[in-house]
């Protein structure tokens, strides 16, 4: 018994010396593997080029070197991915990808695989894209990064700053929707729409389409909205599916960084000019324009137009071979405007977007007070029809803004729209209480004494600021 107790420990003490020693060796294999990684030689980042036989060509600190591959690199490898290279120079692994690198701005489109962009100010450069099916759809004025070194582009970067002013779709305003313009209109549609309908007569007669408008006069007048019309009727005259309107504010480009201003406009005339090249017409809407391209030497603001201004001037001077683009600028203060942005030749036709008469009231109170809308049924009985009833509350209330309420000085198509904005508040309030529904001329009369005091007051406050 005692030796078969012997022989059981001495087996359990063997067995446990056993594994002390698997677990020895193997932590110092691991010791001796982390030593081997410690002890051994940086490797080098390049990027990889293309396939040469069994090498391939690679960029390692701007030199082109022809290097041996390790056999288990897969041969699936793209131009313009990062890769691993020994003290030898041969290629042992294949690096994550670099998410950083320089800005640069495409300025042409060579091809399918290489383009033309601005780095560093002035500096151009041709690189080849690299990274996917989406980087091939890039276009004049997209951002991308770039490997200086190795001369490829690997990422689009999106700059909202610029792509918000692009609107894909035809503005869905039609001439039919401003009242009270028709002469102004007219004018339009004679400068925009004649050299597209009668293209043949422009060219006998050596007549050259106008590149631009200049919608000017007081705020709240309708012209963005004549802006966007003329997109819209672009695309219907020209037959195009899709006409594309670049609005812009003038100060949306102002940036505080030296160059960035005019990187903005080139920006918007190269998409602009791209978008042109496809058939599809192009409206590009400077509102705001005393804002950012004031006259040079004026003194009333920075030196900053003494830049800008040229760099418009510059893609003015452009756009005078594209036959689908066009420039409307639109201002308050068309005064202060640079004069050589509004010479004839660049900002061809200049229209007085003025303030609305009465007939121009009741046309404008006309689009927004409908037969459809309800009305007061003491209004309905006073006429044969509800569409004579409407027009007859708008004579009325056109009537009572110039005479009683004495609005002639602050009238607008905006003010207008107000107007029949709180009569329709008030008749729903109206309705809510328990009283007749519709709107009557009494309510109009309200909004109207209203819009006018707060019009009065906002002058007053100006004058006295």
């Amino acid at each position: 018994m005692v030796a078969e107790q012997a022989s059981t420990d001495m087996a359990r003490r063997n067995a446990e010396l056993s594994r002390m020693l698997t677990d020895a060796r193997a932590q110092l294999e691991d010791m001796r593997e982390k030593i081997r990684d410690l002890s051994a030689p940086p490797q080098t980042f390049g990027t990889f080029v293309g396939w040469h036989a069994e090498h391939a060509d690679v960029h390692v600190g701007g030199r082109r070197l022809r290097v041996a591959v390790l056999p288990d690199i897969p041969r699936t490898l793209e131009p313009g991915t990062d890769v691993l290279l020994n003290a030898l120079n041969v290629v042992v692994g294949v690096a994550d990808v670099e998410r950083t690198g320089q800005a640069a701005i495409v300025r042409e489109v060579l091809d399918d695989e290489r383009v033309l962009v601005v780095a560093r100010g002035e500096d151009e450069r041709v690189v080849t894209l690299v990274g996917g099916k989406a980087l091939h759809r890039v276009r004049e004025g997209d951002t991308v990064v770039i490997d200086p070194r190795s001369h490829y582009a690997s990422e689009k970067i999106e700059r909202t700053g610029v792509e918000s002013l692009l609107l894909e779709e035809v503005p869905d305003v039609h001439y039919s929707d401003i009242g009270g313009l028709d002469s102004e209109i007219e004018r339009i549609r004679d400068a925009v729409e004649l050299p597209l309908r009668h293209a043949e007569l422009f060219t006998q007669h050596r007549l050259k389409p106008p590149r631009g408008l200049l919608l000017y006069g007081p705020p709240g007048c309708g012209k963005t909205l004549l802006a966007k019309a003329v997109a819209r009727s672009l695309a219907d005259v020209a037959g195009a599916s899709t006409s594309h309107f670049l609005s812009v504010k003038g100060p949306e480009l102002l940036n505080k960084y030296v160059g960035e201003t005019e990187r903005y406009i080139r920006t918007i005339f190269e998409r602009a000019r791209s978008k042109a090249e496809a058939g599809s017409p192009v409206v590009v809407f400077f509102d705001e324009m005393d804002a950012l391209f004031r006259s040079r030497g004026s003194g009333v603001s920075s030196d900053m137009e003494t830049t800008v201004v040229p760099q418009l001037l510059t893609e003015l001077d452009g756009v005078e071979e594209l036959s689908h683009v066009l420039v409307i600028g639109a201002s308050n203060r068309e005064d202060m405007i640079d004069p050589a942005i509004v010479r004839p030749g660049r900002l061809d036709v200049k229209i007085e977007i003025g303030r609305p008469d009465r007939d121009a009231v009741v046309d404008i109170m006309g689009i927004y007070l409908t037969h459809d809308v309800p009305l007061a049924a003491a209004d309905l009985d006073a006429a044969d029809s509800a569409e004579h009833a409407a027009r007859a509350m708008a004579t009325e209330c056109a009537r009572f803004l110039f005479d009683e309420a004495d609005g002639s000085q602050y009238v607008s198509g905006a003010m207008v729209r107000s107007i029949v904005d709180r009569a329709k508040t008030s008749a729903i309030k109206a309705a809510i209480a328990g009283d007749s529904p519709g709107i009557s001329t009494e309510f109009l009369r309200e909004a109207t004494r209203a819009e006018v005091a707060e019009a009065r007051a906002v002058a007053g406050t100006s004058l006295s600021a």
